[in-house]
């Protein structure tokens, strides 16, 4: 049944822009076309920009992420949908986050961005709750656009390949793609939402996912399950790019260096991400036990090559759009259910990605089958791996600890048991028994343990809550991402500093500080975590994978002044953008654009209550170990830090308490040292607050703003 319909003409692709916006207000099925004045481009780019500016705009302060004027932005960016450039599949979903409070974005990739592009669009904004489930579908063939009431069925995936044959029948699946949410976004705060396209050589659908804070959530909140788009248009020359040569030769030599220098490095191209289990482990900064300790004799089990040789389909050179020889999206065949709903049925996996794959060691499940059914099942429900696995974890310690019992969750929660594991994550899904409260997230929980703990064996709930705090892996109401950063400073300010809370695309510094030790010195660190922020940024404005940047080593990067950058590689993402846009600008330039964006979301996180130095702080896992087990098992190396501190092992105390508190004090000292030389480097006060002279930079500063940052002690 059609509730709303809209005749349209798609607009022309110039530049890499179509200057059209779609707003869609769900409580009166209203659906608008907004062209866009030729500024916004120039100042807000795309992709991230876009949510953050339509968000801002449209949002207040007491905009909560199950308000009616909440938005749900879907934007793709002008270097997106390009062929002839490595990873252009990528867009932003962004809106205020049911875990943060605040602003959230998450990537994915896949062709629903560059068809959504060809249908006419750079941006779609939605707000409003629909009194009943609704889809939508943008026809770009036959310049519609529908509101339809939504057809009964559950699964993300599933669903998504339901509504594809109801509202395309006939039409060739490579020229559809979707976004669905599911009933994991309907029953937890941590709902993703899938990116749905077909494969051609898999000839199946594959999935990709904008998982992070809770997107799904809103999604299914608003009662919108799933979005259609469609058009039979060239992608060949989609962007219609100002100068195709200078487009063509900055993907070439993007290609060639990809090509060479994979097999040597991460080889993404033969591992997926599953390679950084490898990686992880050897640097003993893989997550065991709710980040406990960083290595473990069973990793092997769970190595990259374990999955490419025994379990990645043979044959598929998989990338998630066009053009992209990295091709690190794997896919996996064959699977036979094992729990759950569907146990028993055989499924394809899409993936597991490294995030994915470090859910089996935080919970100690050194499984691969187990990795392959959690992402599954995480997929179809529409439920981000990284917060229930992490919020598993967690839990799992509690039990530990004995914070938690059996007769608090209904069953055992043990390191390493896997079918409880599994048991948890299926009833989060659902709704029920303790899923209805594991699905609330980590920061959620650390309240409700310590309440019941404190009333249930008359402890002080304060008292119980602190200890909670020190393990408890989330900052700003985010589920850390699954690095150990007790020996990376950087990474820890990585974390810390991240303004949507503890994810790895906005601070995956853990290699260049750690691994590659290219940022040695305090003042290095403080420097790189001002500008890495503003190139994961500008990568998520413009509608790109951040990884044939950060994850392929230009050959000649280690002979230029600031390695870590890759400044030849990042030349050609310059060029790629001059060419597409008609722009002559330099990386200094773009990172400035980008700079505006990272300001704009620090003003949102300040307008809801979450943007000072208090906000920026991490568990105390993050820094240090926190349990003497934790110090023991890495005596020699925190012994010898010490020492070095204190002037020699004949200064340390005896007392192996004494050392382990000797030790947290001097990290969480240089957490603070970090914080102090941070915030000067990025323009802010001490309290992490932007200056006048900052927001007047970039063109921020009004009454608004003004006297937001009065709010929080700034001086006229």
């Amino acid at each position: 049944m059609t509730i709303a319909e809209v005749p349209y003409s798609p607009a022309e692709v110039k530049g890499g822009y179509t200057d059209r916006i779609l707003r869609v207000d769900l409580a009166d099925n209203s659906i608008q076309i907004e062209a866009l004045p030729e500024d916004f481009k120039e100042k807000w780019i795309g992709g991230r920009g876009y949510a953050l500016k339509l968000i801002w705009d449209g949002t207040d302060e007491k905009t909560r992420y199950d308000s009616p004027e909440n938005i749900l932005v879907l934007a793709g960016g002008p270097l997106g949908a390009e062929p002839l450039f490595p990873g252009t599949g990528k867009f932003i979903v962004g809106t205020i986050s049911p875990l943060t409070g605040t602003f959230i974005d998450s990537n994915a990739g896949g062709h629903f961005a560059p068809l959504f592009k060809l249908a006419g669009f750079d941006a779609m904004a939605i707000r409003g709750i629909a009194p009943q489930d609704v889809c939508l579908f943008i026809d770009g063939d036959g310049g519609v656009i529908k509101l339809m009431r939504a057809p009964e069925g559950e699964g993300s995936i599933s669903y998504a390949e339901q509504v594809i044959k109801y509202f395309c029948p006939g039409k060739k699946r490579e020229h559809i793609a979707a976004v669905a949410a599911g009933i994991g976004g309907k029953n937890s705060l941590f709902g993703i939402i899938n990116s749905i396209f077909f494969d051609t050589k898999r000839s199946r659908l594959r999935a990709k996912q904008a998982g992070r804070g809770g997107t799904g959530t809103v999604m299914r909140l608003k009662g919108l399950k799933a979005i259609v788009v469609t058009s039979s248009l060239s992608r060949g020359k989609a962007n219609h790019p100002a100068n195709p040569d200078m487009v063509r030769e900055a993907g070439r030599k993007l290609k060639h260096i990809i090509k060479i220098q994979d097999p040597h490095g991460i080889r993404l191209r033969e591992w997926g991400t599953t390679g950084l289990v490898d990686h992880m482990d050897k640097f003993d900064i893989l997550p065991i036990h709710n980040f406990q300790t960083g290595t473990h004799e069973e990793s092997h089990r769970i190595y990259g090559g374990v999955f490419k040789d025994e379990y990645f389909s043979a044959g598929y050179p998989d990338g998630c759009y066009y053009g992209c020889n990295l091709a690190c999206a794997k896919g996996v065949e064959g699977i036979t259910l094992q729990s759950g709903p569907h146990k028993g049925r055989e499924v394809s996996v899409d993936g597991p990605e490294y995030e994915t794959a470090a859910i089996g060691p935080v919970t100690g499940v050194f499984d691969p089958r187990f990795i392959l059914e959690y992402n599954w099942y995480c997929d179809e429900y529409g439920l981000d791996t990284i917060s229930a696995g992490v919020t598993t974890a967690f839990l799992m310690e509690c039990f530990q600890h004995g914070f938690l019992q059996a007769d608090d969750i209904g069953y055992s929660l043990r390191w390493g048991e896997r079918e409880t594991a599994l048991r948890l994550i299926h009833e989060i899904a659902a709704g029920k028994g303790f899923g209805r409260i594991a699905g609330k997230g980590i920061r959620f929980l650390k309240g409700w343990i310590a309440e019941n703990y404190g009333r249930n064996n008359h402890g002080d709930r304060a008292v119980v809550l602190s200890e909670l705090e020190k393990f408890g892996m989330e900052c700003k109401g985010l589920e850390f991402s699954l690095y150990i950063t007790k020996e990376s400073l950087a990474q820890q300010g990585g974390y810390g500093f991240a303004l949507k809370g503890a994810q790895h695309d906005e601070a995956w510094m853990i290699f260049m500080d750690q691994v590659n030790n290219e940022l040695p010195n305090f003042e290095l660190k403080a420097k790189a975590l001002k500008w890495f922020p503003l190139f994961r940024t500008w990568f998520n404005a413009t509608g790109l994978c951040k990884l044939p940047w950060i994850d392929i080593r230009h050959p000649e990067a280690a002979s230029t002044p600031e390695p870590a950058k890759n400044l030849p590689s990042a030349q050609y993402f310059v060029e790629h953008y001059n060419g597409t846009v008609g722009t002559n600008k330099n990386l200094d330039d773009l990172l400035r654009d980008s700079e505006r964006l990272y300001t704009l979301q620090k003003l949102i996180n300040l307008k809801h209550g979450v943007g000072t130095r208090e906000h920026d702080q991490i568990p105390l896992r993050a820094m240090s170990p926190v349990y003497l087990e934790e110090y023991r098992s890495r005596q020699e190396r925190y012994d010898s830090q010490l020492a070095e501190i204190v002037g020699g092992e004949d200064r340390l105390p005896a007392d192996l308490q004494q050392r382990l508190d000797l030790l947290i004090g001097i990290r969480q000292r240089h957490y603070q040292e970090l914080c102090d030389a941070v915030y000067e480097e990025k323009g802010y006060d001490r309290n992490g607050v932007p200056t006048q002279e900052t927001l007047a930079a970039f063109g921020l500063l009004d009454a608004e703003t003004q006297a937001l940052i009065e709010r929080y002690g700034a001086k006229n």
